[in-house]
């Protein structure tokens, strides 16, 4: 376990996408009196009074970043809608992924739940529990488009890069490629950018944000794109069955009344109500 959890991390107010937060004097919340867990609206047990405390890692667009001195995103403003439903206003703790990753933050009592564009896996599953799915995603090979790379195929013996601790670098592992790290996907992007690599493989969504840059798309192009069958979901301490059923609600709620759909658009681009999920495509 590569988890620090003595490392500092930043506390950051999250912007809401909804109306307007529910003030913390509509919450009932309970106070044990000694800073211990209180209690909010469904008898979801928090580990502050007030808030829904969320572990993240920034930046990762369009699901979460810094926007205009407020963290913003995807996953923020889903975020939003469940503490809205509990009473409480959503705050962002901004930590090294593999604290979260492997419920070190959770298990601390450092936050109530984690929100990444994390991929729920199998190995992940052992250390946490994850909320129902709320995206498909892909993954992609962006290019210098100077490389002559038009696959993945490509790839072999280029300079490659991805982020560290992600399914993006355990794809192009486990495919024989030996990936250059970076810490965040700021940095691979800055990466392919500088010319530190000549690609990189990582989650479509990011890409088509950062392509939207006309600078970025004049130099880059997706090489092609990778169906892995990967699914986002939020993550909770194990047991903690009270929040990830209420974080289960109103994602399914946000479907059904087409909050789901609009914050989509906002954030991710066009959504494809023939499929049974939204397309990431």
């Amino acid at each position: 376990m590569n988890t620090v959890l003595g490392r500092r991390a930043r506390i950051l107010v999250a912007a809401t996408a909804t109306a307007g937060l529910v003030s913390v004097a509509g919450c009932t919340s309970s106070d044990d009196g000694d800073g211990g867990e209180k209690t909010a609206a469904g008898g979801v047990e928090l580990v502050k009074a007030g808030q829904l405390t969320t572990c993240t890692h920034l930046p990762y667009p369009p699901f979460q970043s810094e926007i205009d001195g407020k963290v913003q995103g995807f996953d923020v403003a889903l975020i939003d809608l469940v503490a809205d439903d509990l009473g409480v206003r959503q705050q962002i703790l901004d930590q090294p992924f593999e604290n979260f990753k492997t419920g070190g933050s959770l298990n601390a009592g450092q936050c109530d739940l984690a929100a990444a564009g994390m991929t729920i896996t199998e190995e992940r599953k052992k250390n946490v529990d994850f909320s129902d799915p709320y995206f498909d995603a892909t993954q992609a090979v962006l290019a210098d488009k100077k490389s002559g790379i038009s696959s993945f195929a490509d790839l072999d013996g280029r300079k490659v890069g991805a982020q560290a601790q992600t399914t993006g670098e355990d794809y192009a592992k486990s495919k024989g490629l030996d990936p250059v790290s970076f810490e965040s996907s700021d940095a691979v992007l800055n990466g392919l950018r500088t010319g530190q690599v000549e690609a990189v493989v990582i989650d479509y969504p990011v890409v088509q944000g950062w392509l939207k840059d006309k600078a970025n798309a004049d130099a880059f192009r997706v090489a092609e794109q990778i169906s892995t069958g990967e699914q986002y979901g939020f993550t909770v301490k194990k047991g903690n069955d009270k929040l990830r059923e209420a974080i289960n609600k109103a994602i399914a709620d946000a479907k059904a009344d087409g909050t789901y759909k609009k914050l989509y658009e906002q954030w991710i681009g066009p959504y494809d109500e023939s499929a049974a999920s939204p397309s990431a495509s």
